[in-house]
């Protein structure tokens, strides 16, 4: 993995502290599609367990995986009994048990993309479910965005993480259905979106910030002269869209 996609650990409490978590509508929908009871799952990068939690509270058996001992041991204060954690990065993982679902919430796009497909889909029982979901978090008035961007730019010029396969923001169909819809071992490509919209205080969004990776990368002393920046162009609260991105596919039957 690289080193981007290995710098959340140093601000793990932070990530736990200042991300938003999934709602049930999520859960609800992966459930849909999936058509019957799911009772074993294995997530790719469970992080501090923001979507773990989600799964696990509704009954699922979950076994986390993560890379970064510094995530995984912020997982484990707030996990109920039935998930088991990995330290593992997805790439480690290697073909035996099998689950009736696999997912990645905010994470796909840190793996490899060489194997990526067939090692997901080894680890899925025929017909399994594959999910993926994430999404930028923006401001969601347009005058208050441009000021932060003005204030960003003599640091970064985006903090977004781009498309893993170039797909532009504009197509229809978003990464990784995109992938999804090529490979032969899945079917039933399906694209959803879950709606949110939050609002913060302007140190909550800057505690944000400090979690996403673009930030992550500028040496300290410039990153909190970023954050400064920002923060004098924020009004008291800040209206956030969230909107959750979802890929869901299945595997196909053997």
């Amino acid at each position: 993995m690289s080193a981007r996609a290995l710098s959340f650990g140093a601000t793990a409490e932070a990530y736990e502290r200042f991300r938003p978590g999934y709602p049930k509508e999520l859960f609800d929908l992966v459930m849909t599609y999936a058509g019957r009871p799911v009772r074993t799952a294995l997530e790719i990068g469970a992080g501090t367990g923001k979507a773990t939690r989600l799964f696990a509270d509704h009954g699922v058996a979950v076994t986390a995986t993560e890379p970064d001992s510094a995530m995984l041991a912020e997982l484990s204060k707030s996990v109920p009994a039935n998930v088991t954690t990995v330290r593992a990065a997805f790439e480690d993982l290697r073909p035996g048990e099998t689950y009736e679902l696999v997912y990645a919430a905010a994470a796909l796009h840190w793996t490899r993309p060489e194997g990526r497909w067939s090692r997901a889909a080894a680890l899925l029982e025929p017909e399994g479910v594959f999910a993926s979901f994430g999404g930028q978090v923006q401001l969601a008035d347009p005058a208050v965005a441009e000021s932060v961007r003005a204030a960003r730019a003599p640091f970064l010029e985006n903090d977004e993480v781009p498309s893993p396969d170039g797909t532009d923001p504009d197509e229809e169909m978003q990464w990784p259905g995109t992938e999804l819809h090529r490979s032969p071992l899945f079917l039933d490509v399906q694209q959803s979106v879950v709606g949110r919209r939050l609002t913060a205080s302007a140190s909550d969004y800057v505690g944000y910030l400090s979690t996403v990776s673009a930030y992550l990368q500028l040496p300290q002393s410039r990153r909190q002269q970023a954050y400064d920046a920002i923060t004098r162009v924020l009004p008291e609260t800040v209206e956030i869209a969230a909107d959750i991105i979802v890929h869901l596919a299945r595997r196909r039957s053997e």
